[in-house]
């Protein structure tokens, strides 16, 4: 009785090649890629800093945000670092397991962005066609249980597709030609039956996404009704504006993805390079262009990062001002705290001997101006 040979070969690596077709212009390209990695990178974290600073932003359509901002930082971080080592030091090798965690990564946080945008129509939508409820409808323990379903779900979704890639016997080549690890890619280089991989991989992930895309379409189909219902303007023309800016996001996210999948599913005389470049771009742009529209399109990001901007000028500014209150030290001895009856007035007198008025930031003044009146 013989029994047949399971073993799963796994190689020890893969060989990313990188463009395919373009290697002489692989460091050429890699400078437009960097620069555009770390104006998404930089632009985010800016958006994120904003939104956690200024009080007037903690508002559930600003915390979704926030977590698009995460979600891009994330997204071009596990790809494009890799794809400029492979330009600039030819270290083309990526483990099979650090391989199948980029697949998972990459997938996984497409289909989370692909939810969060959702949430931020259906906040539009009520905010929009049903203000009076906004509050009660969007309350923090329910926007937190949207984040979690939004993750959970996203996990659930591509989680199998470790297993599927896992299962395979890679006993043929190991070069991927491309600049980072994506499902289909990988699976194919497997000398077995991958119709399960390519139905999975395209289906669940497409239909889900897909689902999204419709459910936001009814979103804004009936916020433009509601729109067009309004009786000034005015309101019209600031309804339009509020969203404006996510309706950007949404076609900059999804437009060049569903090309991206179609042209890999569908486009076989689609020419290999272009194909790769067009994805290397997809995973850099519009998380380079998400912060830029939202703080064009936005009054309220525009006025917080010109505030966040003052505070780190008053604070890069530290040798005038601690010369400022070394002099004011030296005339005025500190007060024991057992004279501190009047505390209003005793940090009313040290603020304005310590700190020029001009110094503090804008929100600090607004907040803080009974104390410093």
């Amino acid at each position: 009785m013989t029994h047949a040979n399971l073993t799963i070969f796994h190689p020890a690596v893969f060989v990313l090649l990188g463009i395919p077709g373009l290697e002489a212009y692989h460091v050429w390209l890699s400078i437009p890629l960097c620069i555009m990695y770390i104006t998404a990178v930089l632009g985010n974290s800016i958006l994120i800093m904003v939104i956690i600073t200024e009080r007037n932003l903690h508002e559930p359509m600003y915390f979704f945000l926030s977590m698009l901002a995460i979600t891009d930082i994330l997204l071009s971080t596990t790809t494009v670092p890799k794809a400029l080592t492979i330009f600039w030091l030819h270290a083309h090798d990526i483990a099979f397991d650090a391989c199948v965690t980029q697949v998972f990564f990459v997938h996984m946080i497409f289909v989370v962005e692909s939810a969060i945008l959702l949430a931020m129509a259906f906040d539009r939508f009520v905010a929009i066609c049903a203000p009076l409820h906004y509050t009660t409808v969007l309350t923090w323990p329910i926007v937190g249980r949207i984040a979690l379903a939004i993750v959970t779900r996203s996990f659930c979704i591509i989680f199998p597709v470790i297993f599927l890639l896992r299962r395979l016997p890679f006993c043929q080549t190991n070069i991927i030609p491309h600049s980072y690890c994506e499902h289909i890619g990988v699976a194919r280089l497997a000398c077995a039956d991958i119709t399960i991989n390519i139905w999975y991989g395209f289906s669940v992930p497409i239909v889900t996404v897909i689902l999204d895309v419709i459910l936001i379409a009814v979103s804004y189909s009936l916020i433009l009704r509601a729109v067009f219902r309004l009786p000034s303007q005015h309101a019209q023309h600031k309804a339009l504006s509020t969203c404006g800016s996510h309706l950007c996001v949404i076609l900059m996210f999804y437009v060049p993805s569903f090309f991206t999948l179609l042209t890999h599913r569908f486009g076989h005389n689609f020419p290999q390079h272009v194909h790769i470049l067009l994805a290397n771009l997809y995973v850099v742009v519009p998380p380079m262009l998400n912060p830029i529209v939202y703080g064009v399109k936005t009054k309220q990001i525009r006025e917080g990062s010109k505030q966040l901007w003052s505070f780190y000028r008053a604070n890069s500014s530290s040798s005038p001002l601690t010369s400022t209150m070394a002099g004011v030290f030296e005339k005025q001895p500190f007060m024991p705290f057992s004279h501190l009856e009047n505390s209003s007035s005793f940090f009313k007198f040290q603020f304005k001997n310590c700190l020029p008025w001009e110094v503090l930031p804008a929100f600090a003044r607004q907040s803080e101006a009974p104390i410093f009146a």
